[in-house]
């Protein structure tokens, strides 16, 4: 296992590395963030000394090894608009796109999987051919329409939850958590749901496919002549065997609920990294936008990490090929 995990963290490395590379050719190489900062009656001395100031009239390849010199010392750069370091406003809300992306992912799996099973077991009932209609239409319906609904029916007509912000928070170790609190709670609502209606479906149908294989296996043909009670069948049997497939989806689900939150949290004003990074890009604060992309790239990778190691401990296959 050893060997594994260090195999692991240096192919994580090289990816961190390319990744980097990419993420600075692809947003460096667009625009000039000076034409936005300075004032439009600008002349060229002043031009010239915001470039100067901003690093932005060095070649290309110099911008990135000081980046990456930067980089492996902790500092991504300041921000273009702030003047303070990047890294710092990526964390400062980062904490808020955790808590919808955690929020929206434990949605997925207390909805999703009970749905999943039901569909799995029972495939021909009404029951089952409704779930796995709704689980086709909640990969089909767009995040902002879905988040726009949410908001015209439960906070418009109806005035059940609020449209947006993130409400009353409790600050616990260094962190704000809205979870905590009952005004919270109704602000996180909606753009949870509307953040976990994708992977809900995708819960739903992975679990219901899982379900279908395993009930005809011959271990639950066992189980039941053994006169189990089926739902020791279903709970302990059936879902251990969901768990490992479902522990590598969701895994990836994360890192896409990190990454891809951005419609969520501007539809719903949610204080997140995603907001911020539309906001930076508007005004080409390539150090912010760079310094998002690089950290949503380490959290997918850490936390595909993760997966590898708890899909090894679930599977003893998959233990046995990290030790050889």
């Amino acid at each position: 296992m050893t060997a594994f995990l260090i195999r692991r963290l240096l192919e994580s490395a090289a990816v961190v590395w390319v990744m980097s590379a990419l993420v600075f050719v692809g947003v460096f190489a667009i625009g000039n963030p000076v034409e936005i900062l300075i004032n439009p009656q600008a002349d060229q001395a002043e031009i010239a000394r915001a470039t100067h100031a901003l690093g932005l009239d060095r070649p290309l390849w110099e911008q990135y090894f000081v980046f990456l010199a930067n980089a492996l010392r902790g500092n991504l750069g300041n921000s273009f608009v702030f003047n303070v370091p990047a890294l710092r406003l990526i964390m400062e809300r980062l904490p808020a796109t955790l808590e919808l992306a955690v929020s929206a992912l434990v949605l997925a799996v207390a909805i999703g999987l009970p749905l999943g099973l039901l569909a799995g077991i029972k495939p021909d009932s009404l029951a089952g051919r409704m779930i796995s209609a709704a689980s086709i239409l909640g990969f089909s319906l767009p995040t902002f329409w879905v988040g726009i609904m949410l908001i015209t029916v439960f906070a418009v007509e109806l005035r059940w939850l609020p449209s947006g912000g993130r409400g009353a928070t409790v600050h616990v170790l260094g962190i704000d958590l809205s979870v905590l609190t009952v005004d919270g709670l109704t602000h996180l609502a909606l753009p949870a749901f509307n953040l976990a209606l994708a992977p809900m479906a995708l819960v739903t149908r992975l679990a219901a496919s899982v379900t279908r294989e395993v009930v005809h296996m011959d271990f639950i043909t066992f189980a039941r002549a053994k006169g189990l009670a089926p739902s020791r069948i279903l709970f302990v049997h059936v879902l251990k065997n969901i768990l490992i497939p479902l522990v590598t989806v969701l895994g990836l689900e994360i890192g896409s609920l990190i990454a891809f939150s951005v419609v969520t949290e501007t539809i719903f004003a949610w204080p997140g990294i995603g907001r911020l990074m539309i906001s930076s890009i508007t005004v080409l604060d390539r150090p912010v936008i760079v310094a998002y992309l690089m950290l949503t790239v380490f959290l997918v990778i850490m936390i595909n990490l993760a997966v590898d190691l708890i899909y090894a401990a679930l599977d003893p296959r998959a233990r046995h090929e990290a030790l050889s």
